[in-house]
């Protein structure tokens, strides 16, 4: 004879188990995020969802802007995802620490990073332009669309500290 109680809590258990390794996954490892805006077209459209690995970078705290233990930092040409005035923000890793910074005033405003040259408006350029290096610590953000983009070149250098992962698919 079965019994009916048991196998109900059995199954109520695995179904709490379950919830609780989905919101352990969702905090601590994977995400998805739906884009609103069109500053990484065309690498990733308005309206599009990415997959986000949280761990790409270290064992971030759920809602905060610290690691419980970081192992990697973000490399050129990674997509990340980040905290910028309580906003989740994604955009495209131009330059990490130590990267050189060359800046132009003469026929347009703008900024060579490698072999990227970057066009600045007036008010980038002089948020920008004392900095000859990306500060220790921190990334130069941006996005693809650098006509639809509010990036580092509006706000300045992101701090490593502040993100959260990096896109791994679309």
């Amino acid at each position: 004879m079965t019994d009916n109680k048991g196998k109900k809590t059995n199954v109520l258990i695995w179904i709490i188990i379950g919830i609780a390794v989905g919101i352990i996954l969702k905090l601590f490892v994977i995400d998805f995020l739906h884009i609103s805006g069109a500053s990484m077209e065309p690498a990733i459209h308005d309206g599009s969802s990415v997959f986000i690995n949280k761990l790409a970078y270290g064992l971030v705290k759920p809602g905060s802007r610290n690691f419980f233990i970081q192992w990697a930092e973000p490399k050129p040409g990674d997509i990340v995802i980040y905290l910028h005035d309580n906003k989740i923000v994604i955009k495209r890793c131009a330059a990490v620490s130590g990267a050189r910074l060359d800046y132009s005033s003469d026929s347009e405003y703008s900024l060579r990073v490698g072999d990227t040259k970057i066009t600045l408006t007036k008010e980038q350029y002089e948020l920008m332009h004392t900095s000859a290096y990306v500060p220790q610590g921190y990334i130069l953000a941006l996005g693809d669309n650098y006509n639809e983009s509010i990036d580092s070149r509006s706000y300045g250098f992101v701090s490593v500290n502040n993100i959260v992962g990096k896109v791994i698919g679309k």
